[in-house]
């Protein structure tokens, strides 16, 4: 019955013989010795065996786990052979050192950080887990989570991986740091490159993955319990605290940045403004240098806006309010009243026509009795007689 056992598992020696070349017997001298090393050896081999020998062509071969393979290779191999009886106690000590060596993956999520990728193993068919795999030796970490990444999901984070973002727990005595990589598009196809280890990969809702073991909702979810995902629960509450952070920083940048382009829009808003006001300011100086060059070759010396005056003084007459006054009182009172209202045009007249001469003087303009006569009524306040603008002092206060 043993040698019908042997005979079902058994792998044909050409095939060992390959796998042995490729992966056991180039090992260095000095390394043979070291037995566990040599295991880490026959786990490649024996991936290899799974991924390219036992494919759908080849349905007479066996897949096999671990232990088996190792037999076949500690009884193929010579140097390997006087161990064979203390495989078991190797393959312990192996699995244990195994725990200790770190583990590096990352958690992968979308846009919005709302879904995360997950890969099921090939042999756990009912487990759900992080990308992540044991470093080489001498590797650094980031390159092991990118390697591993890119061989369980065919997606490449290089590019993507912050140093500085992880969340790291120790699990079994073994440290396992997952590095968060984010804006990943939720229509991404991933396709594993590694053979008959990855089963599947898949988006799964952060908010619905258990952060405890007593967590009932995947299996109102998804239909299985919290055990399926063991390996993700020891990272999940720290996941969504980091998701909640991230969130409300990217929400005050948002805030900040919309104050800011406010901002820079009402300070350009004044400055076009006062754009504009010099530049009619320059049009209005500009047309009333041309007004008064045209009124001093007509020979007209009160300002355009004394000619309005005039007009309007024209206009109402003698330039006085009328009297409504009624009238109450005859005689005496009357007479009295009409000798007052002379007093006052004669007043008015006296001061317009001191005001005309102050600006014919100023002007160096003379005129005779039958000129004065048609000014009388150019009203002039003399302190603006000498008034100008001052450009520059203009020009400097709006340049600002």
């Amino acid at each position: 019955m043993a040698t019908e056992s042997t005979m079902e598992h058994s792998i044909p020696l050409d095939i060992l013989d390959d796998l042995s070349s490729r992966f056991i017997i180039n090992v260095p001298e000095e390394e043979r010795k070291d037995l566990i090393r040599i295991c880490f050896q026959i786990e490649l081999a024996h991936w290899f065996y799974l991924d390219f020998y036992c494919t759908e062509e080849n349905k007479h071969l066996k897949t096999c786990g671990m232990k088996d393979f190792a037999a076949h290779t500690f009884n193929h191999i010579p140097f390997l052979r006087v161990h064979s009886k203390n495989l078991t106690e190797i393959l312990d000590k192996w699995r244990e050192y195994k725990q200790s060596v770190p583990t590096y993956g990352a958690i992968v999520l979308n846009e919005d950080m709302s879904q995360v990728l997950l890969v099921q193993s090939y042999w756990s068919r009912s487990s759900w887990g992080f990308p992540k795999g044991k470093v080489n030796e001498e590797e650094d970490p980031s390159h092991c989570a990118v390697r591993e990444v890119l061989e369980e999901t065919g997606f490449d984070i290089n590019k993507l991986i912050d140093h500085n973002e992880f969340i790291e727990s120790v699990i079994n005595e073994q440290t396992v740091r997952l590095y968060i990589v984010s804006g990943v598009q939720s229509d991404t196809k991933f396709e594993p490159r590694t053979r008959n280890e990855i089963k599947s990969v898949e988006w799964f809702s952060v908010a619905d993955l258990p952060s405890s073991k007593k967590d009932a909702t995947p299996r109102a979810k998804f239909g299985v319990g919290p055990n399926a995902f063991f390996m993700v629960v020891p990272f999940i509450k720290r996941l969504k605290r980091w998701i909640f952070e991230k969130q409300q920083k990217r929400a005050q940048n948002s805030r900040g940045h919309r104050h800011k382009s406010v901002g820079d829009v009402d300070f350009n808003q004044p400055k076009n403004k006062r754009q504009q006001f010099a530049s009619a300011i320059q049009a209005e100086m500009q047309e009333f240098e041309a007004l008064r060059q045209q009124h001093q070759k007509q020979g007209t010396t009160s300002p355009p806006r004394n000619i309005l005056r005039k007009q309007e003084g024209n206009n109402r007459g003698s330039g006085h309010k009328p009297n409504f006054k009624r009238q109450l009182f005859t005689g005496q009172a009357a007479v009295s009243s009409t000798e007052e209202e002379k007093q006052r045009i004669n007043r008015h007249q006296l001061h317009t026509t001191a005001n005309t001469a102050l600006t014919n003087q100023v002007h160096g303009i003379t005129t005779n009795n039958a000129n004065s006569h048609k000014n009388e009524f150019h009203f002039s306040a003399p302190s603006w007689l000498g008034f100008k603008f001052d450009r520059k002092a203009i020009m400097a206060c709006l340049d600002y």
